[in-house]
């Protein structure tokens, strides 16, 4: 009997955690998208020469385009610009051997400091008043000031699109959801190599913690037009 009692207690345990964590996801209607600008970042991430090359060449170039209109009409409404960039010294000391996906970045001499593919894409290319944060592993808080900045700065809204949907936009929803920013992706201005991860985050995982938004409806907020 008491292990009975044990099977049912799991089961009914299971359905309580699934309706717990899914049923906002499903119930809650999208609401009109709203930001204080003066204390709104946006967030434009790993778009350097070695990562956008890496992606097929077909998406490459809509995908700077909307990038760099995002870009431009952030900085005119005042919207606070930071690029966040992947980058190691000469000999690679950041990367044990233990980390695969680094490890494999070694060997293909990718985002070297001083190198042409580490440097952010001539496309969207930083403008005075622009911040360059460096990190050395994927989510655009580990390893780099960005929490000060933002801190100073009095930030507590963060819009992000970047390269890869699955890498740094994904580590980088984690971390600030868990410190309780108000989160915007730019959906169609993130990329990555699998379609269909891209699919899921942005549809299925992304909308449990942060709004998923389109670069036309990104801009409507920031322009309000």
């Amino acid at each position: 009997m008491r292990f009975i009692n044990r099977i049912m207690l799991s089961v009914a345990l299971t359905v309580l955690f699934q309706a717990v964590f899914t049923m906002p996801i499903l119930a809650v209607d999208k609401p009109a998208l709203t930001i204080d600008k003066s204390r709104t970042a946006l967030l434009i991430m790993d778009y350097q020469n070695d990562i956008v090359n890496f992606l097929p060449e077909k998406d490459r170039d809509p995908l700077l385009d909307k990038a760099s209109t995002i870009l431009k009409e952030a900085r005119r409404a005042g919207i606070q610009v930071i690029y966040v960039v992947v980058r190691f010294r000469d000999g690679y000391p950041e990367i044990n051997p233990k980390n695969r996906m680094f490890s494999e970045l070694k060997k293909m001499g990718w985002l070297r400091e001083g190198t042409p593919g580490a440097e952010i894409h001539a496309k969207v290319a930083p403008q005075s008043g622009d911040i360059v944060v460096t990190k050395r592993r994927v989510g655009a808080f580990s390893t780099t000031d960005l929490e000060t900045v933002l801190h100073a700065k009095d930030i507590d809204t963060l819009a992000m699109f970047g390269i890869a949907t699955s890498g740094v936009v994904l580590s980088t929803v984690r971390w600030a959801a868990d410190m309780d920013y108000q989160l915007i992706v730019i959906g169609d201005a993130c990329a990555d190599r699998d379609q269909e991860v891209h699919r899921v985050l942005t549809e299925k995982i992304f909308p449990g913690q942060t709004a998923v938004v389109s670069t036309q409806d990104f801009l409507k907020t920031v322009t309000g037009k």
